[in-house]
């Protein structure tokens, strides 16, 4: 189920569709190349059990997340990003909000997440929690968060 909010469209996006594919290379522009990373060397085969969403402002892509399932009631909030000209306007807030819908809609009750330590403030507002010690992961400190998104 899609949702708009002014001129913003948040939508699941299919696997392997051609949205997805934007996808890709935006989450590669935006999260790994900056860390000379490319997203690309990793094995993205498992994301056909995903749940990705995008956001779009006039039909261009402006950000997006993936929701990975790890249990019945746990799911997993992934490469969550806003291009970095949409950010400080609301749009990862409300992409947020929209994400926990889906995952609640699809019966999860639980989402944890791997949170950059320059992050972890917006997840704290979200109402996330940090668990346990900080560790490193693609040569950054990261934090991992957790919400009840059901009681």
């Amino acid at each position: 189920m899609s949702a708009q909010i002014n001129d913003i469209l948040f939508q699941p996006v299919r696997y392997d569709s051609q949205a997805y594919r934007e996808m890709l290379s935006f989450r590669n522009k935006h999260m790994r190349v900056p860390l000379g990373l490319s997203l690309f060397d990793e094995d993205l085969s498992r994301e056909v059990f995903d749940h990705h969403i995008g956001v779009y402002r006039h039909k261009t892509l402006i950000g997006g997340c993936i929701i990975t399932p790890e249990t019945d009631t746990t799911a997993r909030m992934r490469q969550v990003v806003i291009a970095p000209n949409e950010r400080g306007k609301g749009i990862g807030h409300q992409m947020m909000l929209y994400a926990e819908e889906q995952a609640r809609m699809l019966g999860f009750s639980l989402l944890v997440l791997d949170s950059r330590m320059t992050a972890v403030h917006f997840y704290e507002m979200l109402g996330y929690q940090k668990v346990g010690e900080p560790f490193m992961e693609v040569g950054l400190p990261h934090f991992r968060m957790e919400k009840q998104i059901s009681t």
